[in-house]
């Protein structure tokens, strides 16, 4: 079947303002003044004006409210700041990341080059990936990383994300992803040392189960599982300061305010330098492992290839510890 194009019909355009016009329009929106987004910009306070002036008649809508005093956004403006600024920010990003690019070294890890935005959770990032990411800067100097903190799963598709590297029940695949499992995860109890008594270095599970415990509120049945395994009921194992990070409970055990469940792989440097103490010996696989996640269409990419290449050589010798 053939399509002619009839001589009435235009082609479509996009309703898009002038980048200009947005431009000054979120400097103005940022400041609450039209002087200081003159400023930023280098040009005059008449040419924000005009610009703004301009944008609001393409929209049709008041964005700023004039008074004696200076400027506000009105609830249009303030809804239509917030997304200019984050559209903004993402081209400005991706206009960063090509020049980044473009000026990669050569010569290095078959030229692989470009940018990856990846998910990951904030203290593993902290704690395991970025001490060992010199090593990956330098055998793929081309390759930029990007970081977005995440603690749950997430649909790609709402984002600008490539990857992520999340702790996951099962087979830790969920819809519209493919990924690889990295690292086993074992959970161990650690406290300040002030908790031992003099002269020992463990508890009892009795003594550990009446001390505080530290709830990951992203894990609440972690404390009930753990005592589980050494054939325990304790009554209070859910209650108890609930924190969103691992980081975060590590920081409140070594101040002091109870015991935390944490994965192993995490809390190596605080346990080296004394901060904290493993009370009790015992270690407890949890039913979580941590993931390379990405959508099927991202599998193919070389920044992708050379960064899941990486993670499985670092991982090799520690899984299942």
């Amino acid at each position: 079947m053939r399509f002619q194009h009839s001589e009435g019909l235009k082609p479509m355009r996009r309703k898009i303002p002038s980048t200009a016009a947005l431009a000054a329009f979120e400097a103005a929106a940022r400041h609450l003044s039209f002087t200081r987004a003159a400023a930023e910009l280098s040009v005059t306070q008449s040419a924000i004006c005009r610009q703004v002036a301009t944008l609001e008649d393409f929209l049709g809508v008041k964005l700023f409210k004039r008074s004696q005093r200076g400027v506000s956004l009105t609830d249009a403006g303030q809804r239509y700041a917030r997304r200019v600024a984050a559209r903004l920010d993402e081209v400005e990003r991706d206009t960063l990341d090509l020049i980044t690019t473009a000026k990669a070294p050569s010569g290095h890890a078959a030229e692989v080059a470009g940018t990856l935005e990846l998910a990951v959770v904030p203290t593993f990032a902290t704690q395991w990936l970025l001490p060992r990411l010199p090593d990956f800067a330098a055998r793929y100097p081309g390759v930029v990383l990007h970081f977005t903190p995440r603690t749950r799963p997430f649909l790609f598709a709402d984002t600008v994300l490539d990857a992520a590297i999340l702790p996951l029940p099962g087979d830790g695949v969920w819809p519209g992803t493919e990924g690889q499992c990295l690292l086993d995860e074992v959970l161990i109890a650690v406290a300040a040392p002030r908790f031992l008594p003099p002269g020992r270095t463990q508890l009892t599970p009795q003594e550990l189960a009446a001390l505080p415990l530290l709830q990951a509120s992203t894990r609440p049945y972690a404390w009930r599982q753990w005592f589980a395994s050494l054939g325990l009921e304790v009554a209070h194992d859910m209650a108890g300061p609930r924190m969103e990070l691992f980081s975060m409970l590590m920081e409140a055990a070594a101040q002091g305010l109870g015991v935390a469940l944490v994965p192993s792989l995490l809390v190596e440097r605080e346990l080296a330098s004394g901060r904290l103490v493993r009370v009790l010996e015992h270690r407890f696989m949890s039913d979580r492992r941590y993931f390379l996640l990405y959508p099927p269409h991202k599998a193919e990419g070389a920044v992708l290839g050379a960064l899941a290449g990486w993670l499985v050589a670092q991982t090799a010798p520690t899984k299942g510890q």
